[in-house]
């Protein structure tokens, strides 16, 4: 009687024992089934389903795997690059790297579940040439890193190539439409592309006489036939001999027909000829595609059937044309899928993707940031970016505990329910949204693909980051419902449609007006290593001697601007710097006495402070804007001087606008530009410097008069 009271006790005890191990344990097993992979084989009956996911979805999670991020070492964002600049270095990795895996995981809410219903999809992405294009065919760069890193993943390139889904953006598909129209419209029939050859082919050669007047024989005989109802059966052995040499009794849109093997290209072009010239009721018709077509001479019984035969055909062409054309597009469709259906689209750093997105799928990136935003605002409204949301709100920068903020370390401290399989792993305040995900039959709410860095993976991982960073801000998914709109909740409003252009700098662009935003929060100043930088004051130099260091160059600026006069020097690689004076108007000075160093040619020119800098004739200085009109050239060469030289930059030194110097001289009185102030002298000191040097090349001085002048000054 007791031993029956105290056995459910017992059990309740050992099920909390087991329940308590269960949750303190380290080691836990997840499920783990693989992605759905899409490539060219299954990509009908993919898209069908993603259609009706993406249809259903709160949102949709992207990310993607390229084959490089940089095309150069000064192609890498640096916290001297300008809001504009920026942009141009996302424009050169978008337009000369290629996507090869494509991520996409629609996320449903569940209300009856309380989860949240993941689809993830990796798509298999190649560009590979399926129609002809105007130009050549596709290239695009790999970076060794880049395709290290997804090697060491094992990354399947095999499947990649041989089957991955090809594309056509917007205006290649624009393109490819008006092409194959003109190219087939040539190519229909007689009527469409014979009948306005008024000249017929000079019979010159006696092959060709002998040629035309044996298919007029054969025509006529096979037309006669026809007439008076002899059309040999498939018995026949005439039948047989056309079949097995050059003639075939066909039927073609329910007319007899002759088909026409084996002939040349010329041979082909004197039957249609003979056609045209001979018989008003035979009509030649080419009918096919680019690579293989058939050539036929179909009987019509009169005008009326000639015309709905061409009707007919033409018909028959655009159709065969237009599923060539879709068939193209290829991954685009899912492009269009997520545009037409205004779903918010969620990445993590996005910017990049985007800009690929914008590059592959819709047509050229356009020159300025400001006409990006506009065009990306047109067909994707609603973007969150995972990693604005991890910096704007305090919570969430508390929570990750100013760890770092890539896509795994997020995954990892705000999903780890879902990251380690555990229902209960770490104990929380903040409860984990639960997530399930299906892949085709398969079922699972603690799922691991068993594969990292594979783009439908990552993009899972992103919505998990989304949904939980939503959690943290306040929105309770529980209280949702299948009519809200995840994307309309004003407290995701202040983040929506806010990139980071760059992560170095905190540089935000707003897509929807193209502008410049702060960050809400400062938690990008522990990675500024620069004072305030300002680009008026900004000198780019290039071109001097590798082994000159940092130091070198502001110590030899310094003694002849003064020593307050440079603020700091980054290096953009061993070939360039940025020099940031302390004021804009020394920009114009300093270029001014490095052209007259220059063309002076003289004595002086060899003791000046700058000659170690202006050593091997090779040194270029400029403002800041050429640094702009450099990035902004399609070429990359790998060092900065040679970037420069392939822009086409012959000249030295290029000098400020007369106009921007009379600017910066009105604007310049204030406090530290005072005559008593140093920088004023210094300012005086580099004016008489260049007077002595200018005075030496007129004059014609003895050089110790040289010296003793410079050493004056």
């Amino acid at each position: 009687m007791n031993a029956t009271k105290h056995w459910p006790r017992r059990a309740f005890s050992l099920s909390r024992v087991l329940l308590l191990s269960r949750a303190l344990s380290t080691t836990t097993t997840s499920t783990t089934f693989a992605l759905k992979h899409v490539k060219r084989s299954n990509f009908d009956s993919a898209l069908v389903e993603l259609r009706s996911h993406v249809r259903a979805a709160d949102f949709v999670a992207i990310d993607m795997e390229m084959t490089g991020v940089t095309s150069a070492p000064w192609r890498e964002s640096f916290e001297f690059d300008r809001f504009d600049i920026r942009y141009l270095k996302v424009k050169d990795s978008a337009e000369k790297f290629a996507v090869l895996q494509f991520g996409v995981c629609p996320f449903r809410w569940d209300s009856l579940k309380q989860s949240f219903i993941a689809h993830p999809h990796n798509f298999f992405v190649f560009p590979r040439q399926e129609i002809q294009l105007e130009g050549p065919s596709y290239e695009f760069l790999c970076q060794t890193t880049s395709m290290d890193f997804l090697a060491k993943y094992q990354f399947d390139f095999n499947t990649c190539i041989k089957e991955g889904i090809s594309y056509l953006s917007r205006e290649q598909e624009d393109e490819a439409r008006k092409r194959l129209k003109s190219l087939y419209g040539d190519q229909l029939t007689d009527l469409s592309h014979g009948l306005n050859e008024n000249m017929d082919l000079p019979l010159v050669r006696v092959t060709d006489i002998l040629f035309t007047e044996r298919m007029k024989k054969r025509l006529s005989e096979w037309r006669d036939e026809l007439l008076q109802h002899k059309v040999a059966g498939p018995q026949d052995q005439r039948a047989s001999d056309d079949l097995n040499q050059q003639f075939q009794t066909v039927f073609f849109k329910m007319r007899p027909a002759l088909r026409l093997n084996g002939f040349t290209c010329h041979q082909l072009s004197l039957i249609r000829m003979v056609t045209r010239k001979h018989f008003k009721d035979l009509t030649y018709v080419r009918f096919g595609g680019e690579s293989s077509s058939q050539e036929l001479v179909v009987y019509t019984d009169s005008e009326i059937d000639k015309d709905r035969l061409v009707e007919e055909v033409q018909k028959e062409h655009q159709r065969r044309a237009e599923m060539k054309i879709t068939a193209a597009v290829g991954f685009r469709h899912v492009i269009d899928l997520l545009s037409s259906e205004n779903k918010l689209i969620v990445g993590h750093n996005c910017i990049l993707d985007i800009a690929h997105i914008h590059s592959k799928f819709l047509g050229p990136l356009p020159l300025t940031a400001e006409e990006f935003v506009s065009c990306i605002n047109n067909y994707f409204p609603k973007i969150i970016d995972t990693k604005i949301l991890l910096n704007a709100d305090y919570k969430l920068q508390q929570r990750m505990k100013r760890s770092s903020t890539s896509l795994s370390s997020a995954f990892s401290l705000l999903c780890p329910e879902i990251a380690h399989g555990s229902k209960s792993k770490v104990l929380s305040s903040q409860p984990c949204v639960k997530v399930e995900v299906h892949v085709d039959d398969m079922r699972s709410s603690d799922w691991n693909s068993g594969a990292k860095h594979e783009a439908g993976y990552d993009a899972f991982m992103t919505g998990c980051v989304f949904a939980q960073a939503c959690n943290h801000v306040g929105i309770d998914f529980q209280l949702h419902s299948p009519s809200e709109n995840v994307a309309q909740n004003e407290k995701l409003q202040k983040h929506m449609n806010l990139l980071y252009l760059s992560w170095i700098n905190g540089d935000i662009i707003d897509l929807r007006t193209g502008n410049r935003t702060a960050e809400l929060f400062a938690s990008n100043n522990i990675r500024k290593q620069f004072p305030q930088i300002v680009f008026e004051k900004i000198v780019l130099i290039w071109g001097f001697p590798s082994k000159l260091k940092q130091g070198a160059i502001r110590e030899c600026i310094c003694k002849t601007l003064g020593p307050t006069s440079v603020v700091s020097i980054y290096r953009i690689d061993q070939s360039a710097v940025f020099v940031q004076f302390s004021m804009s108007e020394l920009v114009s000075d300093f270029l001014l006495l490095k052209e007259s160093l220059e063309q002076s040619n003289d004595a002086i020119s060899v003791l000046h402070p700058l000659s170690q800098l202006l050593e091997g004739g090779n040194t270029h200085a400029a403002s800041y804007e050429t640094y702009k009109e450099i990035c902004a050239s399609p070429v990359s060469k790998v060092l900065f001087a040679d970037q420069a030289e392939a822009v086409g930059i012959k000249w030295k030194t290029k000098l400020l606008p007369s106009n921007v110097e009379v600017s910066q001289e009105s604007n310049s009185f204030c406090p530290e530009n005072a005559p008593d102030a140093p920088e004023a002298v210094e300012k005086s000191d580099i004016r008489k410097t260049e007077a002595a040097v200018n005075d030496s090349s007129k004059k014609g001085l003895a050089l110790h008069e040289i010296i003793d002048s410079f050493l004056k000054v």
